[in-house]
């Protein structure tokens, strides 16, 4: 048999991210040194204007500024680059990066939030020189345009079909099917789908979300060669004949990516796939893979104690003003409380301030918040957007019973109505519940079971693949939701 054209170039999500944050870096120094250039010629600039005024000649004043001219240039100034990073955290996600709308929204939004930094510092500093707005403008600036550049030849290369992996599902049934549903959500596409084997005879030449079954596990190969194939993905559940195991084995030997349809829902949703999951694989996942090194575990309550002090103060600063806004509305009270699960299904109690109106559960049923709630007031709604009403939060995250990260708490009433109708519900009871977390920061508000559904795919994911980076990649994205006033 003929070896097998692939793609000159096959990356995994988790390096194309890598390659995104290295460009990213590259533009940003350069952005850090052309702002260190700009500031120095305004500098100059001005210096021989300061001199000609004197009674220099402008020769003169040039070759004299020129020796008078030194820049102070503060140490924070060379940590720039890093402080632009994590402005962009919010667009190293593949998918959000292969995006020209998603991009341009990212970079546009990267220096507005620095400045806005910047003019609080600004504000607040004793010596304005420590701050030299020259040198932090220009970099803002040159940042985006260098960024902006450097992203447009990721897209262009992203989107290059030379370059995208060419995939073929092994499998046309229900989990083939929902792989294809959610490929057809994405654009640009994170591959190329080439379609479908399977050895059902009922299947063979039919058309499922548009894409086609070409065949048995017999013409693998030959379909492989065909379609310079690079990845399989195989979404067969249950067990798989002898014949079609071995024909797998032979591709990979040839160098083709098997990839199971777990791992590949994973990588495109960054979600679990809930309804298409065994009972092994979840003991895998779940029991055997879950546990985390006891470095994590410390370095995360660390950051939750900070977290909770940084969160307490600020919560005494904005209490008066918060308090008077809901009590000139609705009246008191001004916070109210609530039983949740935390880990392992102990009860807790949470604090919030109010934004629903007095009496929002007058029937004593538990129901969870909707899009444009109408239990929820104006100063409510403001609180929610800014997530300011989770403050009180802060108190249960340096307590412990609660994260800084984690799924959210939720009631138990709510609990035992959804473990009924949505397998491995009490899964997320794995870990403690957080203030913000990777579901609340990728979804907003759930009003039906199958919207509960997607929610708890994220939670899993989360519990599945937790990280210290991970962690502070969503603290990071929280600041930007509240910024942006686009919590719920």
């Amino acid at each position: 048999m003929a070896d097998i054209i692939r793609p000159p170039l096959r990356l995994r999500p988790s390096e194309q991210r890598t390659i995104l944050l290295a460009g990213d870096l590259v533009a940003s120094v350069g952005a850090m040194f052309a702002a260190l250039f700009t500031w120095y010629q305004f500098s100059l600039v001005r210096e021989v204007a300061r001199l000609v005024e004197r009674g220099f000649s402008e020769s003169r004043a040039e070759r004299l500024a020129a020796t008078i001219i030194e820049l102070k240039i503060p140490v924070w100034f060379y940590l720039l680059p890093l402080v632009w990073l994590l402005l962009m955290v919010d667009s190293y996600e593949t998918h959000t990066a292969a995006s020209w709308r998603k991009t341009l929204r990212g970079i546009a939004v990267a220096p507005i939030v620095g400045l806005l930094g910047y003019s609080l510092l600004f504000t607040f500093n004793q010596d304005p020189e420590s701050l030299p707005r020259i040198g932090v403008g220009a970099f803002l600036i040159f940042a985006s345009i260098l960024t902006l550049a450097w992203r447009a030849i990721y897209i262009r290369l992203y989107t290059s079909s030379g370059l995208m992996r060419r995939v073929l599902i092994v499998g046309a049934g229900k989990a083939g099917h929902s792989l294809a549903d959610i490929y057809r959500k994405f654009s640009p596409p994170p591959f190329i789908l080439i379609g479908y084997i399977d050895d059902d005879l009922r299947k063979q030449a039919k058309s499922y979300h548009g894409f086609a079954v070409l065949g048995s596990s017999q013409k693998l190969l030959e379909m492989i060669e065909t379609h310079r194939i690079s990845d399989i993905v195989v979404a067969i559940n249950g067990e798989i004949k002898g014949e079609t195991f071995q024909t797998i084995l032979d591709a990979q030997e040839q160098g083709v990516e098997v990839t199971r349809m777990p791992i590949m829902y994973e990588e495109m949703t960054q979600r679990v796939p809930v309804e298409h999951l065994e009972s092994d694989w979840v003991i895998r996942s779940f029991v055997d893979q879950v546990r985390v090194s006891g470095v994590y575990e410390l370095f995360k309550r660390l950051m939750d104690i900070f977290g909770g002090l940084l969160g307490l103060l600020i919560f005494a600063i904005i209490f008066p003003f918060t308090a008077i806004a809901i009590v000139v509305e609705s009246g008191f009270p001004i916070f109210y409380s609530q039983e949740r699960l935390g880990k392992g299904g102990r009860l807790f109690r949470i604090y919030k301030f109010r934004s629903m109106m007095q009496d929002a559960e007058a029937d004593g049923e538990a129901r969870p918040a909707t899009v444009n709630d109408p239990r929820v007031t104006r100063v409510g709604n403001f609180l929610r957007r800014t997530r300011l009403d989770e403050m009180p939060q802060f108190l249960s995250v340096l307590t412990g019973e609660m994260s800084l990260v984690g799924p959210r708490a939720e009631r138990p009433e709510l609990v035992a109505q959804f473990q009924k109708q949505i397998p491995f519900y009490r899964a997320r009871l794995l870990v403690k519940p957080g203030l913000t977390g990777w579901a609340q920061i990728n979804y907003g508000y759930v009003a039906s079971v199958k919207e509960t559904v997607v929610k708890l795919e994220y939670d899993l994911y989360y519990i599945k693949h937790r990280t210290l980076n991970m962690d502070f990649n969503i603290v990071l994205r929280t600041i930007g939701t509240v910024l942006r006033r686009t919590g719920r």
